[in-house]
């Protein structure tokens, strides 16, 4: 008995002992991650020195400053007091410098540095390592792959499809307006925008707008906009493996599976339509290939085809960028100029003049619609599509005015605040499209609603070309006005959107 006693309090002596050991190096873990990140806000402390911003606190940084839904207008305020850039604390131990300033823009789009790895990895589970985020050789790579996607010979034929697009949601407007002149827009623009992208880059035959199993791909794509924002903002969701344990980790990943369903369908369609006979000689045979039939007949460098997941990250980035951010830039350019209806009044007129007995919209009248393509800069100075995008500085950076950044910072280029910025334009929050009239100037990195430099947007000539034949058509067919209730607040997503909506009453023109 008593041996067997003594061999059970040596047993509970060794776990005891096991325990005290675990828990001294868990307390040397905590102590050194503590250490860690005391040393990089120290770092951090140094490095911003030369960009001062509101008072933040050591902890949540500027957190209180902003709510989610009205977080521009107070960086708006930072814009004015804070000349040409200010640091933003989002956390003790992470923070950025905001730049709004056009010199300080040109000089980091001139620089190659890379996207921010904290950032641009949340896109990941979503769009996969597809152009947006891809770095280095293999992003010059793809980019010169899919380049001759967006050749303006392939472009050309895309304006008929595109006014399709536009007439199908346009009917659909005549029908609900019939009933109730009050419409939130900006649904059934993602849902034309999307059809569009589908029909050119995609080869789809059909309409999707009748289809009522895309509405789940239009909101999952509005969800991940969403969680992947807040995700951004949230300390605690940084990591990806406690990410998925909380309820929004696991609402994102039932997002992303349904984006991909959907991709993945696409693909195998135009798959097994190149296995008919004669269809894969026909593609061929052409002498531009449009943006999937690229990829599938792709060859990189080296010889090898794309692999499934490449294939599929890039559908993923097309399909989103490719109609969620023409689908912004539409919505607000319609709700600027039902804002404005001398404005619009000009553009009606401008394009009945170019189509006034009924002809088709073609390429060749894209390049005479000077005042509806004012008005669609003007609107996109105003509402642009991407508000934000980040670099990490690869190495140390000195701007015109003489400020300093070492290597190791993240930059957030904040392209609402540039647009907005009244050293750059004056007024900044009046419609004016005389801005854009021929002949004026501005600086070079005053107006980027599709970024610059070498990774500014492959689409922006297909995107320009959307937004004017949609702006076109509905102006043939409608009247706008703003709804007075329910004016749209813009609030910063992964794409610029509006807080409930875009909602405009909408008169069928005789």
């Amino acid at each position: 008995m008593s041996v067997s006693v003594l061999s059970t309090t040596r047993t509970l002596g060794g776990v005891s002992g096991l325990l005290q050991v675990a828990s001294l190096l868990g307390l040397v873990l905590l102590l050194l991650k503590a250490a860690q990140l005391y040393l990089r806000r120290q770092w951090l402390l140094k490095a911003l020195q030369q960009f001062p911003s509101p008072p933040s606190h050591w902890l949540y940084g500027h957190m209180q400053e902003f709510q989610e839904e009205t977080e521009l207008q107070p960086l708006l305020k930072w814009v004015e007091k804070y000349p040409s850039a200010c640091a933003r604390w989002l956390w003790g131990t992470k923070a950025l410098v905001l730049i709004y300033d056009p010199d300080y823009i040109k000089v980091v789009l001139g620089r190659s540095d890379p996207k921010s790895h904290d950032s641009y990895r949340m896109l990941i589970p979503w769009i996969g390592n597809g152009l947006l985020v891809l770095e280095g050789q293999t992003w010059f790579q793809h980019r010169r792959m899919l380049t001759p996607a967006f050749h303006y010979d392939i472009l050309k034929p895309y304006v008929g499809l595109m006014a399709d697009s536009v007439r199908v949601m346009l009917d659909k407007w005549e029908e609900l307006v019939s009933l109730d002149s009050h419409l939130e827009v900006l649904g059934h623009i993602s849902l034309m925008t999307l059809d569009t992208i589908m029909k050119c880059a995609f080869s789809h035959q059909g309409s999707i707008q009748t289809d009522r199993n895309i509405q789940s791909y239009i909101q999952a794509i509005r969800d991940l906009g969403n969680l992947t924002f807040s995700r951004l903002r949230n300390a605690f969701h940084q990591n990806d493996i406690i990410y998925r344990l909380t309820p929004e980790g696991r609402w994102s990943h039932r997002a992303c599976q349904l984006t991909h369903q959907h991709t993945d369908g696409v693909i195998k369609m135009r798959k097994a339509h190149l296995q008919k006979e004669g269809e894969l000689e026909k593609v061929r045979s052409k002498r531009h290939l449009d943006f999937l039939d690229i990829l599938l007949f792709a060859r990189m460098e080296n010889g090898s085809s794309l692999s499934d997941r490449e294939l599929r990250a890039e559908v993923d980035t097309f399909m989103f960028e490719g109609h969620d951010t023409t689908a912004s830039g539409i919505s607000w350019t319609l709700y600027a100029l039902a804002s404005h209806p001398e404005h619009q009044q000009r553009c009606r007129e401008e394009i009945q003049s170019l189509l006034g007995d009924g002809a088709s919209i073609t390429w060749d009248h894209l390049e005479q619609m000077p005042y509806i393509t004012m008005c669609i800069k003007e609107a996109l100075r105003l509402y642009p599509p991407v508000p934000f995008i980040f670099r990490d500085l690869s190495k140390p950076i000195t701007f015109p005015d003489g400020r300093s950044l070492p290597a190791g910072v993240p930059l957030s280029l904040f392209f609402y605040g540039l647009h907005h910025n009244p050293k750059v334009w004056p007024n900044p929050e009046v419609f004016d499209p005389s801005r854009f009239a021929p002949g004026s100037s501005q600086h070079s990195h005053a107006f980027l609603p599709f970024s610059g430099g070498s990774r500014n947007c492959i689409g922006k000539q297909f995107a320009m070309n959307e937004m004017k034949v949609a702006v076109a058509l509905t102006l043939l067919r409608f009247e706008l006005a703003p709804d007075p209730s329910r004016v749209p607040v813009p609030i910063p997503r992964v794409v610029l959107k509006p807080q409930n909506g875009i909602h405009l009453q909408l008169r069928k023109l005789l």
